[in-house]
């Protein structure tokens, strides 16, 4: 089968350069793929995708050189195992604040013995033969730190077996911290809880990642995280269009 080459660079110390698409559109997806990402996350959580859509979409990343990867709805079983079998090679879970819960992500993603996911990937043949026998070692799982207890929690949640990295969220970790971003101090105390997980992960040798975008996403790189997005279809499109009137009106 496909083999998952942004998950390849990771295991290998380099990191892998991603784009988030949440606004729905297929087209968009394949755009950001042929731009040359390493992976796509067609965003479910904080996006406007249906399952159908979803299903084309990781279709569409896949005939550029990204990996179709998804962030999904909640921690759910059969959420996750529905965007499995429509060809996510990635699956990253928001919102998990335990081991329990991480372990619960990672029964989900993977097939007997590893996990307990349910038969079915109907919608995979486009990642090639041998899926069934391969997907456990090609599909990436990520969990999503972005709350205090979670930060607190890192080195129990990512030493489950199965969860292969983190993807930190800054925005939502810093309003469960309660820190004025704002001010030097309140941003000191934010970056070493982010720069915690990041050491939790390379103790356990787990992937370290987090939500960027372009202003932050060279800095986290320098850092030593290696699954990072770095812009979003919404971003793109909010940011250069009004750029080009810009400059039209001014001229």
């Amino acid at each position: 089968m496909r083999i998952n080459v942004a998950l390849q660079r990771m295991k290998q110390g380099q990191p892998a350069l991603g784009a988030s698409a949440g606004l729905g559109s297929i087209v968009a997806a394949e755009i950001l793929s042929q731009a040359g990402f390493d992976f796509v996350l067609v965003d479910n959580q904080h996006g406007a995708w249906e399952d159908a859509g979803m299903l084309a979409a990781f279709r569409s990343v896949a005939l550029g050189s990204a990996v179709p990867m998804t962030r999904v709805e909640q921690n759910d079983y059969y959420v996750i195992g529905r965007a499995l079998d429509r060809g996510a090679m990635g699956i990253i879970v928001p919102m998990v604040n335990s081991a329990a819960e991480a372990a619960a992500a990672a029964r989900a993603v993977r097939y007997p013995p590893r996990g307990g996911r349910s038969m079915g990937p109907f919608g995979t043949a486009f990642l090639g033969a041998n899926y069934a026998l391969e997907i456990n070692e090609q599909v990436f799982l990520a969990v999503q730190i972005e709350q205090r207890q979670a930060v607190e929690q890192a080195e129990e949640i990512l030493s489950v077996d199965g969860v292969d990295g983190c993807w930190v969220g800054p925005s939502d970790l810093g309003l469960s911290m309660g820190v004025d971003l704002t001010t030097a101090a309140g941003r000191r105390e934010h970056e070493a809880a982010i720069l915690s997980v990041r050491d939790a992960c390379y103790r356990l040798g787990k992937v370290p990642g987090i939500a960027g975008y372009p202003a932050t996403a060279q800095h986290w790189l320098d850092e030593g995280f290696l699954f990072v997005t770095v812009v979003s279809d919404l971003a793109l499109v909010s940011g250069g269009a009004p750029d080009v009137l810009k400059g039209l009106r001014q001229a």
